[in-house]
């Protein structure tokens, strides 16, 4: 390491260095041993070894039990404006590879495994939407905000404005406020609407990035979506869980004989109701307000071939997960009785607390329950703009499951 080191030092112990030597990108409170020098919050401080190895450079932040997020390993790395432009086109880069034609709605930066703690850019077709939850980003995100939009524009892509969805708790417990709103681009007319149009897998949608949940539209099922389009052909489809839809359109649009979409929320099945009518598929939709877990006991083997779950994150923490394993396990149960010999069951998990080992022995109980076996058809996890650094295991969140019930 350079000896001539700016950055107040903050020395940690054993088991800490251990996770940082596995590269994990953070540092907890109490894995702190001691403090060389003075920082504000939101500085960028040096993490160092008991022995005084350099193991990384992050934003602190006292407010927080993630007292640093690392942003760099290489103690050579200046963190001036070509360091988070180099950054920023290495994620653009990557997600042209990998997203090709999906490159106008896809998760531009994914947080961490970006090397961006704290940090979601999302874009809707001609709009970004951002999400800041550590106070080290928001101290820089004029920096990070303008060169992505010079970024996109150099490469010939058409931003209109990017919108903040800063309307999270989480946000008051790293010392921050709650809003949302557009951001001043520098030379950019902040647009006058917060709606726009994408398309995926063939099928349009309208999205509301100011009122619709998230950022607008969760983008990390998109691959998933498109694997049932291809099962559901010829079937009775339920789509549990539907938001605004989007499971029950590429069911419907991949040629189902009749497709119901189920959600709690009066605002999700109008929004469904709308992006039918759009893609003209309401013809061989239906639309229920109800909720799941009392809906799904009343379904007879044979009204539908085919179910879909893919409920919001049961568990956010790992003091619910007992609680969550039942709720995932009752809605798989009931939809395990509910299909015919031979039907189908797609399944998913939004919550990484819920990793895929303890998801699938609850699949495993459900069906044992249910006096069913599973044909397992695909295993899937999220599309690759929200990639998987392995050794972080928080950014690896999301099962999806195909089955034939047998």
């Amino acid at each position: 390491m350079k000896n001539d080191r700016i950055y107040t030092k903050i020395i940690i112990d054993k088991k800490g260095e251990k996770q940082q030597q596995e590269g994990h990108p953070w540092v907890y409170d109490n894995e702190i041993v001691s403090v060389d020098g003075e920082y504000s919050n939101g500085d960028i401080v040096d993490v160092l070894s008991q022995k005084g190895k350099y193991l990384g450079s992050g934003f602190v932040n006292d407010n927080s039990k993630i007292r640093v997020r690392i942003i760099s390993r290489n103690a050579n790395d200046t963190f001036d404006e070509a360091f988070f432009e180099r950054r920023l086109r290495y994620a653009w880069n990557y997600r042209k590879t990998v997203m090709g034609e999906d490159i106008t709605n896809c998760r531009i930066i994914f947080g961490e495994a970006d090397e961006f703690p704290g940090l979601t850019i999302d874009r809707f077709n001609d709009i970004l939407v951002a999400q800041v939850l550590s106070l080290g980003i928001e101290k820089r995100k004029d920096i990070i905000f303008n060169l992505l939009y010079k970024i996109l524009k150099e490469d010939g892509q058409n931003i209109v404005g990017l919108y903040e969805r800063n309307d999270v708790a989480i946000r008051v417990l790293e010392g921050m406020e709650e809003y949302k709103g557009y951001y001043k681009l520098e030379g950019v007319e902040i647009p006058n609407y917060t709606k726009t149009q994408i398309v995926e897998n063939g099928i349009i949608y309208n999205v509301d990035v100011e009122n619709g949940q998230k950022t607008g539209f969760f983008l990390d099922q998109k691959y998933n979506r498109l694997a049932i389009s291809k099962i559901a052909r010829g079937k009775k489809v339920l789509d549990c869980f539907t938001h605004t839809g989007s499971f029950a359109l590429n069911a419907a649009k991949g040629e189902a004989q009749r497709v119901t979409a189920v959600d709690v929320s009066d605002l999700a099945i109008n929004q469904a109701k709308e992006n039918a009518k759009l893609n003209h598929l309401e013809e061989k939709m239906d639309f229920l307000v109800a909720d799941v877990f009392d809906l799904l006991p009343t379904i007879k083997p044979g009204d539908y071939d085919f179910i879909i779950l893919d409920p919001p994150a049961f568990t956010k923490s790992r003091k619910t997960i007992e609680n969550a394993k039942r709720g995932y396990k009752q809605i798989n149960y009931r939809a395990m009785k509910a299909l015919p010999r031979g039907g189908y069951l797609a399944t998913a998990s939004c919550s990484h607390f819920m990793n895929e080992e303890k998801f699938i022995q609850m699949l495993k109980d459900a069906a044992k329950d249910a006096g069913v076996r599973l044909r397992q058809i695909e295993k899937r996890q999220q599309a690759p703009d929200h990639p998987i650094l392995l050794n972080v295991e928080e950014t690896d969140y999301l099962k999806f499951f195909i089955f034939q019930i047998v």
